[in-house]
């Protein structure tokens, strides 16, 4: 079982995507890790490789071939990425969301990413810089809106839930869609 998490930047995605994948012994990946990578490689923030993808498609190709192959050649994981459930068709898709400063406070006390924000409202402004490129690229080079739920199984709202929360509705999910 293959299992995508997509949503918004700091909805949990990443968070949620790791304890599912220890809670049921899968193995987990990121679409956001491969492109902080990407980034890092390139001696970019985030923001400035996004910026960069929507004139340069060669970066969402490279990204979007790692989770075909890996949709592919593996099973029994769970990965983050926004555009999983288009690139992994076979998966169960999860969407998370949040209220947009709960997403900036917890961007900005997550310290193992590089971004670049001092504050909230420099946090919120970067997430809707980030959604919006997204939006640009994704729709220009698939014509896909990464955040439409309607491509997803199950939504949710993870303002006010604990990551533990979160996992067991999907745990929940995912035990009533298995044969």
């Amino acid at each position: 079982m293959i299992i995508t998490i997509g949503g918004k930047p700091g909805s949990g995605k990443s968070t949620i995507a790791k304890l599912l994948a220890k809670k049921l012994n899968y193995k987990h990946y990121s679409n956001g890790d491969f492109m902080r990578e990407m980034a890092e490689g390139k001696n970019l923030s985030l923001l400035e490789l996004s910026k960069l993808a929507e004139t340069d498609k060669t970066i969402d190709e490279e990204l979007d071939k790692k989770q075909i192959e890996l949709g592919k050649i593996e099973d029994n994981l769970v990965i983050d990425s926004r555009l999983g459930f288009h690139f992994i068709p076979n998966s169960i898709k999860i969407f998370l969301e949040a209220d947009l400063d709960i997403r900036a406070r917890r961007i900005l006390a997550d310290k193992i990413r590089h971004e670049l924000n001092t504050d909230l409202e420099e946090a919120k402004s970067n997430i809707a810089k980030r959604e919006n490129s997204e939006n640009k690229r994704y729709s220009g080079y698939y014509s896909i809106n990464p955040y439409d739920t309607k491509n997803f199984n199950l939504i949710i709202d993870t303002s006010n839930l604990l990551p533990e929360q979160i996992a067991s509705q999907i745990l929940d999910f995912v035990n009533q869609k298995a044969p």
